[in-house]
């Protein structure tokens, strides 16, 4: 029998992003890109990238589902076709090369429609030199933040920071081999790891949602930009 967390230590996903905020607080003069896996990583994204007045962008990243079992993973794959696999999982169940292949192939489909969705024509945020900030709203068996690290790495950041409100052991210690740094807000050893015990207000976010999030984020830079355009022109014009 599971018994879940009695006490969910955050609120919602952009509760989540708050908290998550004040452990990156290091970040914040560097020259920083934040890098969302939706859906839901964004709401936890937004929050991070308003306090470290950093870009925000997506990577996208999908869990290889198994056949018949979609709720379990076999691995996952990155919008630029990194591929990680489960060994573990693989072994276990047994998967021909042939089915392999076709989940694949089908989660990759989902990847480009999913990319078109969020990134239209617009190219990949240039993130060479700087550091990258990959977030998702946790981790439990971590794959698919490792394909997505490994997509990232390939871009040249000068450093890959992997972050999310709570993560498995298990998850940390794979991450922790991959990124330069991987910071949490709380770390669980439980044998069965679910991301949604940590949160009071848990639900599957909407594509909607998730370009709601990039919306905001625009708007409010927009916002941000103006104000220290009028206040740089004062200055101009005290010293005159």
């Amino acid at each position: 029998m599971y018994f879940p967390r009695e006490r969910p230590i955050f609120e919602n996903r952009y509760d989540a992003g708050r908290q998550l905020a004040s452990r990156l607080e290091e970040y914040k003069k560097q020259s920083v890109v934040v890098l969302a896996i939706p859906n839901g990583g964004l709401p936890v994204a937004l929050p991070v990238a308003l306090a470290l007045d950093a870009e925000l962008d997506v990577v996208i990243s999908r869990k290889l589902p198994i056949p018949l079992r979609p709720e379990g993973g076999f691995g996952a794959i990155a919008d630029d076709g990194a591929v990680i696999l489960n060994q573990d999982v693989l072994r276990e169940i047994s998967l021909t090369q042939q089915q392999i292949d076709y989940q694949v192939n089908r989660v990759r489909v989902d990847i480009r429609q999913r990319s078109l969705l969020y990134r239209g024509n617009k190219p990949l945020s240039i993130i060479s030199g700087k550091t990258a900030i990959i977030i998702d709203d946790g981790l439990a068996s971590g794959y698919t933040m490792m394909a997505a690290v490994e997509s990232v790495r390939r871009r040249k950041p000068d450093y890959v920071v992997v972050a999310v409100p709570a993560a498995s052991a298990v998850a940390v210690g794979k991450l922790t081999k991959m990124a330069d740094s991987v910071v949490t807000v709380t770390t669980g050893f439980m044998p069965r790891f679910y991301v949604s015990d940590f949160y009071r207000y848990w639900h599957v976010l909407s594509d909607a949602e998730g370009l709601k999030c990039l919306r905001e984020w625009r708007v409010r830079r927009f916002e941000f930009n103006i104000e220290l355009l009028q206040n740089r022109t004062k200055g101009i014009e005290r010293d005159y």
